[in-house]
Formats: structure tokens, sequence, C-alpha cells
């Protein structure tokens, strides 16, 4: 007699990828590689504009952090709500929150070694 097993959704993803799917964490990361700050041909990722990460597997919620190169930024207004809905489009994310902060302010320390290779700051 065959017995059979019902698999979640996750599982059932987890057996069509052949592979574990990443955390949340590491595909919300991904997203952000994705979104370019306006001024600065850099992913803001890595461009270290990203303060705090926080998410929950469970609830699918996400608490961002962030600032932008300068204050009077032309898209400060905006720049949040264009993260807001690239965070919220990650498979496992119910619900975003971009929270936009100027303490510290951003310096080019914050920035990764391959944002500083790709400006020739290296």
């Amino acid at each position: 007699m065959t017995k059979f097993k019902w698999l979640s959704k996750r599982e059932t993803r987890e057996v069509e990828s052949g592979a574990p799917e990443r955390p949340l964490r590491e595909r919300i990361i991904a997203a952000l590689r994705q979104v370019h700050d306006p001024e600065i041909p850099i992913n803001i990722y890595d461009l270290g504009l990203v303060y705090e990460l926080h998410a929950d597997e469970t609830t699918g919620t996400v608490h961002l952090r962030m600032t932008l190169t300068a204050p009077g930024c032309p898209v400060a207004q905006t720049f949040p709500g264009v993260v807001e809905r690239a965070v919220e489009a990650v498979d496992g994310v119910e619900e975003a929150q971009v929270e936009l902060v100027w303490e510290p302010p951003w310096t080019p320390e914050r920035m990764s070694e391959a944002a500083r290779i790709h400006l020739g700051l290296v």
C-alpha cells in the first residue's frame, strides 16, 4: 500500500525547485539590490542606505530603516514608497514598513566594497 503525504505550499515549491527556499531576509536583500539610488548608479543596499532590516518569516512583516545620501534629496518624500513596494513584491512578505531616518548621517564609508569598486573609489 502506498502512503501519501500532503505537502504544504512551501514544501511543494521546495520539491519543485529541488532546493530549500532562500530565507526571507535574503530574498528581501535581493529585491533591495534592484532598487537604485536616483543620483548615484548603485543599488541602495550596497550603497549603505539600509540601516536596519527586520523580517519576520512567520508573519511576513518587514520593518526597514533607511536613509538617503542627503536630507535635501529631491526624492525624499517618494522614495520610501518605492522601496516599500519593492519589498512588498517579495514572495512571503505580507506587509512592509519603510522608515526614513537621518541619524546617523550617511557617509561613503557605508558603501560595500563592490559599490566602491564600481565608483572607482578603490
